[in-house]
């Protein structure tokens, strides 16, 4: 009786490792940004993954600077963006669209600098078992580009 309860036991243990294993290798989940020029965290963004397609959304802004903030000083707005995300709120606003899992990589997609307004592709790839994203913005070859690594969130 006392084997069967910590065989029983034991399986659970594994399973909720592998659980929280597998959750850690997709990018899939809320990551603070990292600026890669001044190392200093500027936003929380949830990567959410609709039909094998991952999209990511700015959920809330951290350590804004004069320029994020509109006039009324509440509301962040993308000044430079051009379409359908001009002058709209930054907070909220997806940044990332179209990307596909290709091995342990995922692209094929863009991402949107909210502070430039420009649109690059986009590269992931997980670091650090799962607790960081390689976040690689370029145009023509990812080799002319722009990398910046973001830390999971809770």
């Amino acid at each position: 009786m006392k084997s069967a309860r910590r065989f029983a036991f034991a399986t659970c243990l594994l399973l909720a490792a592998g659980s929280a294993l597998a959750a850690n290798d997709t990018p899939v989940g809320n990551w603070k940004t990292i600026d890669d020029e001044s190392g200093q965290a500027k936003s929380i963004v949830q990567i959410t993954d609709e039909n094998g397609e991952l999209k990511a959304t700015i959920v809330k802004l951290l350590n804004r600077s004069p320029e994020d903030i509109a006039r009324d000083g509440e509301v962040a707005l993308c000044k430079k963006c051009d379409g359908e995300r001009k002058d709209k709120p930054i907070e909220g606003m997806n940044i990332m669209w179209g990307v596909h899992q290709d091995d342990d990589v995922w692209s094929g997609g863009h991402i949107l600098d909210p502070k430039t307004g420009k649109v690059y592709k986009v590269k992931l790839s997980m670091l650090d078992g799962g607790q960081k994203l390689n976040v690689r913005g370029y145009i023509g070859f990812s080799w002319v580009g722009r990398s910046q690594q973001w830390e999971r969130q809770p």
